[in-house]
């Protein structure tokens, strides 16, 4: 099986930049989101469509990016 439909953007998530990678395997969808400066993976998710699969990879790195403590510099 080959990746059909591949799209990256980078969207704003409570002033955070965070890079979606999104793609299509057979029917399901793929969407892999992660922080850009580090580049480290906030979450993985497979979803029958590609807006569940993008709203369940915000979601969860807004959940994790939300723990996060900024200090001002």
């Amino acid at each position: 099986m080959k990746p059909e439909n591949f799209s990256e953007r980078k969207v704003d998530v409570d002033g955070w930049q965070v890079n979606l990678t999104t793609y299509q395997l057979g029917d399901k969808w793929h969407t892999k989101a992660d922080n850009v400066s580090p580049g480290a993976a906030l979450a993985r998710v497979v979803a029958d469509t590609r807006e569940d699969a993008e709203a369940g990879a915000l979601a969860r790195a807004k959940e994790l990016l939300s723990r996060t403590k900024r200090h001002p510099v």
